[in-house]
């Protein structure tokens, strides 16, 4: 399967995202999900605590931003979903730390392994 990556001139909004954005890109990637469970998948990822006042405000500047698509389950519960820019945005941020990372073909092999035990 072959993959076009975007190349380094056409970076978009990859750059503006901090870490923690990132993460939430990449748990919201998987599948969509309420506030709650991003907040224990990054709970999980990170081992400490994450508070609404962090979390909800990322979520909103995501779906202020076009990366995340936010709709209601219920009367109490959003869900978040990954929009065609949200998953643009992860491409670009692997395509630029592969670009960087990928300085050889002992590391390009390690990258493939990666991807392999993931599938």
């Amino acid at each position: 399967m072959s993959v076009t990556l975007p190349n380094s001139s056409d970076v978009g909004i990859a750059p503006e995202l901090s870490a923690f954005q990132q993460r939430i890109l990449a748990i919201l990637a998987e599948d969509a999900r309420y506030g709650l469970a991003i907040k224990r998948e990054l709970e999980a990822y990170s081992g400490s605590e994450v508070n609404h006042g962090q979390l909800y405000p990322n979520l909103d500047e995501l779906v202020e931003m076009g990366l995340v698509e936010k709709s209601e389950l219920d009367k109490r519960t959003n869900e978040y979903a990954l929009t065609e820019a949200g998953h643009d945005a992860i491409t670009t941020q692997l395509s630029w730390i592969f670009s960087r990372f990928i300085t050889s073909d002992n590391r390009a092999e390690e990258i493939t392994a990666l991807v392999d035990d993931i599938r």
